[in-house]
C-alpha cells in the first residue's frame, strides 16, 4: 500500500489555481478526490474536537487514510517529558474511524536525542502506526533506529533545506514529508527528483506514507499526483 498526499488542504493560495472555481467548503472533498492521504496539521496546534474527524472523514471517499499530526503540547512545550495525560487526551479526541492512519510526532529543532526520554515516550504511545521526525542531527544514531525498531515506530524521512535529511526506514511502514528541496514549503520537486523519491519507495518495497508539504506556492497537489503517478498509485476514490 502505498499513499501519497499532501500536508494539510486548507491554503489560500490555491484558490486560484488547484481550487480555483471551487467553495472553500468543499475543499477537502475536491483535494481528496486528486490524492490517496492527507495530514492533518490542525491538530498540532490545537486540541480538535471528535465532531470534526467525522466531519472530515465523511467528506472523503470510501478507503481514504489521514494521518494525524500529534499535539505541539506533547511534541514542543512538554517536550516528551510527564506526557501520559496530555497523550490520552489527545488521542481519546481522534474519530476517524477506519479512515485513521499513522500519528506523526513532529519534534523541534531544538530538541536533542535522549535515550531515556524517548524510550519512555515510545513506551506510552497507544497501539496504532506512529510516525516520529526529529530534526536535530542527534538522532542520527543507531540507539536512535533502534528505539524505533523496537516499537515499530517509523523514522520520519524529511527533505528541506533547513534541518538534516535522515534516510533510515525503521519499521514495516514508512513515512516521507517532503517540504521543498531548496526553498522550504515552497520550490516545486522536478521531474529528476520525483523520479529519485519513486526508487526509494520501490526499493523500501513496504507500506508507505509520502506527504507534499511546499504548499506555499501551491505545488503539493501537483507533485503528489506526479509521483503518484510514477509509481501507479490509484485514487482512494477508485479503490
Amino acid at each position: 500500500m502505498i499513499r501519497i498526499g499532501t500536508s494539510g488542504w486548507r491554503y489560500p493560495e490555491w484558490r486560484d489555481g488547484f481550487y480555483r472555481g471551487i467553495p472553500q467548503r468543499r475543499w477537502l472533498g475536491h483535494l481528496a478526490r486528486h490524492v490517496g492521504t492527507i495530514e492533518i496539521n490542525g491538530s498540532f496546534y490545537r486540541l480538535q474536537p471528535p465532531s470534526n474527524y467525522r466531519k472530515w472523514a465523511a467528506e472523503t471517499p470510501d478507503g481514504f487514510l489521514f494521518s494525524v499530526k500529534g499535539s505541539r503540547l506533547i511534541t514542543h512545550h512538554k517536550r516528551l517529558r510527564h506526557i501520559e495525560d496530555a497523550l490520552q487526551t489527545f488521542t481519546s479526541s481522534l474519530a476517524l474511524g477506519p479512515k485513521q492512519g499513522p500519528i506523526l510526532w513532529q519534534l523541534p529543532s531544538t530538541l536533542r536525542f535522549d535515550e531515556p526520554v524517548l524510550k519512555d515516550f515510545l513506551a506510552a504511545l497507544p497501539p496504532g502506526r506512529h510516525a516520529f521526525e526529529p530534526r536535530h542531527e542527534s538522532f542520527r544514531t543507531d540507539a536512535y533506529f533502534s528505539l524505533l525498531q523496537q516499537h515499530n515506530v517509523a523514522h520520519v524521512v524529511s527533505d528541506a533545506p533547513t534541518f538534516p535529511c535522515i534516510e533510515a526506514v525503521t519499521a514495516d511502514f514508512a513515512y516521507i514529508r517532503l517540504h521543498g528541496h531548496d526553498e522550504l514549503y515552497i520550490s516545486s520537486y522536478d521531474d529528476e527528483q520525483l523520479d529519485g523519491w519513486a526508487r526509494k519507495i520501490r526499493d523500501w518495497d513496504r507500506d508507505t506514507f509520502v506527504y507534499f508539504d511546499n504548499t506555499m506556492k501551491g505545488a503539493a497537489p501537483d507533485n503528489a499526483q506526479k509521483l503518484a503517478q510514477r509509481l501507479d498509485v490509484p485514487l482512494a476514490s477508485h479503490t
